[in-house]
């Protein structure tokens, strides 16, 4: 079973990320809106940043050769993304109002720059890379950013304004319901056909609808809307888990890759490493810019949710995964020994990173819970 990335991108994405703009509670996330797109466009920027740069070193002295300048941008883009699916998990969004609103904004956010990032890169040419070219690029990527966004909130709007001004509510349930699924799933198509961003414009889309067109259908509606967009959110995420590993199984990538078990071994720890590094590299100074700009001791991130945030963001999964289709096997099945190495190196660092780390989760948070009340008893008995 081959993974299919338009599958993933057109199918099984837009229910789990319209279902969390819908169920997002929209106070806490507009309260840290800029902080959110702190962290998930200049903090995806500077990881893709060492992620590439690391990559280009490590791998060139380790003798895998066959990647070239595009390649290691690519890669770059391709473990910047987290696994918004995974990091949904990782926190409850009763219990953690902040914490949670900071890692899901940043991991929707992260995920919409590390797709724009990667289209950018296979359009524009790297090989003469200047300060033209990389101002083009930045005034593509907010402009992209930006318009995304605004078709999210517009065709939220007109659902609305549709389900208010112009629809007969006469026996309407099932008729409001169609309706708020399909215009939610236009928004995407609509961002996907213009070449946007669909994470950004469905996300948005999310949020404007269940403020304005969720209020406006029966209450019947109500319940079964809340209740349709979870379930289908619940199965596309449980798909995503099953694809993915369906997908790690098939023999034919791995039988490229036994030949030089070594080096793909190596690759696998390099990516891993360096996804950890990029990661601290940004969200530590972030935090710092964070807690700099509250005057409240409560309203500033402690070490223990700088580590949270650090930790929660480390997965990676089917969207590293389709990128790194797109770019080492577009052409179906994996021929080249090379690309198998990076197809492989992938699954390898979203299969270790997804089960490892949402196994240990747990653990690792009662731990920095432990450590916490350490600190208050030594500073308490000083």
């Amino acid at each position: 079973m081959e993974f299919n990335g338009e599958l993933f991108f057109i199918y099984l994405l837009p229910p789990i990320i319209f279902n969390a703009g819908f169920q997002v509670k929209k106070k806490q996330f507009f309260r840290n809106f800029m902080t959110i797109m702190l962290f998930g466009a200049v903090g995806t920027m500077i990881s893709f940043c060492i992620i590439s740069f690391g990559a280009k070193v490590l791998f060139d002295k380790m003798g895998i050769g066959f990647l070239e300048l595009r390649d290691y941008l690519a890669i770059g883009a391709i473990f910047s993304a987290t696994d918004s699916v995974c990091t949904l998990q990782v926190l409850n969004q009763d219990e953690t109002p902040l914490l949670y609103s900071l890692v899901f904004g940043e991991g929707v956010v992260n995920d919409a720059t590390s797709v724009v990032l990667f289209n950018a890169i296979q359009k524009f040419d790297v090989s003469n890379i200047n300060s033209s070219i990389a101002l083009k690029f930045v005034g593509n990527f907010f402009s992209l950013f930006i318009t995304s966004t605004l078709l999210g909130v517009s065709t939220g709007l007109i659902s609305a304004y549709i389900i208010k001004k112009l629809y007969n509510r006469r026996n309407s349930t099932d008729r409001e319901v169609a309706l708020m699924i399909l215009m939610a799933y236009l928004s995407y198509i609509m961002a996907e056909l213009f070449d946007l961003s669909g994470i950004l414009t469905v996300f948005f889309c999310g949020i404007v609808m269940s403020h304005y067109t969720w209020h406006n259908v029966t209450p019947s509606a109500r319940v079964t809307t809340k209740h349709a967009f979870a379930t289908l959110s619940f199965i596309a995420e449980t798909f995503i888990f099953l694809y993915v590993g369906m997908d790690a199984l098939d023999v034919e990538k791995w039988e490229y890759a036994k030949n030089s078990p070594g080096k793909s071994v190596g690759a696998s720890a390099v990516l891993l490493g360096l996804v950890m590094i990029g990661r601290a590299c940004f969200v530590f100074p972030l935090s710092f810019l964070f807690n700099f700009s509250k005057k409240s001791e409560g309203e500033k991130l402690s070490i223990k949710h700088q580590v949270t945030i650090w930790w929660a963001g480390l997965m990676r999964g089917a969207v590293s995964m389709a990128l790194a289709y797109n770019q080492f096997a577009k052409f179906g099945h994996t021929k080249q020994p090379g690309n198998a190495i990076m197809i492989t190196c992938t699954i390898t660092v979203a299969l270790f990173s997804t089960v490892v780390r949402t196994r240990t989760k747990r653990g690792f948070l009662k731990l920095l819970r432990a450590i916490f009340l350490y600190q208050i008893i030594c500073i308490s008995l000083s």
